[in-house]
Formats: structure tokens, C-alpha cells, sequence
């Protein structure tokens, strides 16, 4: 490992720090190096909040080393004024010599820009530092800005015998059947803190009633994405809360939104997953979790319209009941949360 990858894997370090508290706004470390030390460095901690690089700049107790130093930074600096300045312009003002980028930022109102900007006024500028790692870091990011759509993870748990459920009973009540141990379900509300929304079926909320938050785990809850195509779902439900926004899918014009809960009209009788994905685009969702039931996982798969899942297998013996979604099991690693299996699978397509 070179100087600056060595430097760069620390801005990755930094970054991970505001996994799931960026939202819409990438992951970003930057660290300011003099020497061949680290004399500065900082994270993008919340939208809104200062960049990675101008904490890094905060950091350094001797400003006047920055006109001989070499600023770090995962992602290319943003040229364009947002909630805060352009970090270009702060590196530029600062006369900090040379700049070191992880890789390009691939949002329209950058994609090159920053660097170019600093190039023209006279920094010595380093492009492509540990490139693929920078690029995972923020594959939410970057397929948000390059496919227009979340990254999309599909999650279920499965018995032994392959369900998703049992078969029903006439007493059945509206709760979960649990499948995995309370360790598991944990990670699963870590999870969702981490990612920017969460989805679910009609029948999902009806049978099981879910409240689709982190209730288990520090963090912020997700969004929560419901497919209501008839208005089935009793208002009653915990989806409508109000504790959390909530976009509800559903082809009537009747449903009139609140200050919480979106209703969004579609059509529901072709393509109906990429106008969903239209639309979570448009709200500036960049990632979503899948916990539908059967008919909705098996959408995503038949479409092709999924990057990861995460699939637990419990202790459970069910003989009858839903059975669970097939799903071609490629790059799989595994893992074990005491007696549950867990498959990671991710889509190169």
C-alpha cells in the first residue's frame, strides 16, 4: 500500500462514521496531511451540517502548514453552492497545494467539476485512489445518481423447509410469526437505521401489522414505503402512525395526504415496480429495504430490480405455508447469528 492509499483508506475509515445519517448527501472522510502526518482530518457528519474537508480544515491547529500540505478526501470536493459552500472554493482559499481524490462524484451538479476547478487554480490534483472502495462506500449514492433509482435490498427469513409463514389459522392475529432469534431481529433494526426506507405489501401489514422502525437499535427510523393498491389496509394499522413519514402506494384519488403520510397514486396493472421506483426517486430516496412477503420480494427478482439480499434461514419446521422467494444464489458469503444462517447475495448485472 502506496502513501496515498494509505491515506485514502483513512478518509473511508472517517466516512463510515455517518453511514445512515448523510441521507441524501453521500459519506465523506477527508484527512490533511503534512509530512507524511495527519495533522487535520474530519467526516460529512449530516446534511445540512459542514462537508468532510471543511472539518478537516477546522482540525488542523496550524493553519499556516495548509499552503505546504496535502488535503485527502474520499470524494471529489463539491464545486456548487447547496446548504454549505463549495468545498473547492475552501481548499482554493486555504492555497492548500494538493488535493488527493478517492474518485469522481457522480452527481449532475458535480461529476468533474470540483476537479477541474482546482486544477485551474494551480493544485497539483490526484484522481482515482482506491476507486472501487470509494465507489462502495457510497454504492447507495452512486446508484441513486447513476440508475435514477434506491439501491435496493431484498430481506426475508425463512424456515428450514423453505416458508416465509406458516399456514394460516381462523384465529389468527395480527402479529409476526417470528422465524429468527431476537439477535438476528436486532440487526435487522440496525439495518434499517442504515438505510433510507423500508417496504411492505399489502398483505404484510394486514396479516402482521409491522411498525417498520428501529425500535431495537439507536438510529433514525426509515422511511416507510406501503403498496395499498385498494386501500385494504385499516387506518387503524401502526403504518399510519404518524411517528415516521410514510409513503403509501395505492390507485385511488381519494387517499389525501398528512403531514406524515404520502399518498401516491399509481397504476398498478403493468410495470409497476419502476414507477414505484419513480417515484421513491423523485421523494430522494437512495436506499430501501424490501421486507414485502412473498408476491412482493418475487417482483424485484423477476425484474431484475435488486442489488443485495440478505436472507436468514431460523430453526423453524413449518411443512405448509407461503413459501419463500427463489433467487438465483450467486457471490454469496455466509454468515451465522448463533443458530440462524444468514446469506448475503449481491446482483452484478
Amino acid at each position: 500500500m502506496n502513501k496515498h492509499e494509505k491515506y485514502i483508506k483513512r478518509c473511508i475509515e472517517l466516512a463510515k462514521n455517518g453511514f445512515g445519517t448523510t441521507y441524501p448527501n453521500p459519506m465523506v472522510g477527508s484527512v490533511i496531511v503534512y509530512e507524511d502526518k495527519i495533522i487535520g482530518e474530519g467526516w460529512h457528519k449530516k446534511s445540512g451540517e459542514p462537508h468532510a474537508e471543511v472539518n478537516a480544515v477546522k482540525s488542523v491547529k496550524d493553519k499556516s502548514l495548509l499552503k505546504k500540505a496535502t488535503i485527502y478526501v474520499s470524494l471529489e470536493p463539491c464545486s456548487h453552492f447547496g446548504k454549505t459552500p463549495p468545498c473547492c472554493d475552501l481548499i482554493i482559499a486555504n492555497e492548500i497545494p494538493n488535493v488527493v481524490v478517492g474518485t469522481v462524484d457522480p452527481n449532475e451538479k458535480v461529476a468533474g467539476k470540483g476537479i477541474l476547478k482546482l486544477i485551474e487554480a494551480g493544485a497539483n490534483v490526484t484522481v482515482g485512489i482506491l476507486e472501487d472502495e470509494c465507489n462502495e462506500l457510497n454504492k447507495r449514492f452512486f446508484t441513486f445518481h447513476q440508475k435514477k433509482r434506491p439501491y435496493i435490498i431484498l430481506k426475508w427469513a425463512e424456515s428450514q423447509d423453505g416458508f416465509l409463514a406458516p399456514e394460516k389459522t381462523t384465529d389468527h392475529e395480527r402479529k409476526p410469526v417470528w422465524i429468527t432469534n431476537q439477535y438476528s431481529r436486532q440487526l435487522v433494526h440496525k439495518w434499517r437505521s442504515e438505510e433510507q426506507a423500508v417496504l411492505a405489501g399489502t398483505q404484510t401489514v394486514i396479516d402482521d401489522n409491522p411498525k417498520l422502525n428501529t425500535r431495537d437499535w439507536y438510529g433514525n427510523n426509515p422511511v416507510r414505503v406501503i403498496l395499498d393498491q385498494n386501500n385494504r389496509i385499516s387506518k387503524d394499522s401502526f403504518i399510519f402512525d404518524e411517528s415516521t413519514k410514510t409513503i403509501v402506494f395505492s390507485n385511488s384519488d381519494e387517499n389525501l395526504s398528512t403531514e406524515n403520510t404520502f399518498f401516491e397514486k399509481i397504476d398498478f396493472d403493468k410495470n409497476t415496480i419502476p414507477k414505484i421506483l419513480d417515484v421513491l426517486y423523485k421523494h430522494q430516496i437512495q436506499s430501501i429495504i424490501i421486507e414485502g412477503g412473498r408476491k412482493t420480494l418475487q417482483s424485484f427478482i423477476d425484474q431484475d430490480l435488486w442489488d443485495e439480499a440478505r436472507i436468514f434461514t431460523g430453526q423453524n419446521v413449518f411443512e405448509k405455508g407461503v413459501k419463500a422467494p427463489v433467487i438465483q444464489k450467486s457471490s454469496i458469503s455466509k454468515t451465522f447469528i448463533q443458530t440462524d444462517e444468514l446469506l448475503y447475495i449481491r446482483n452484478h448485472d
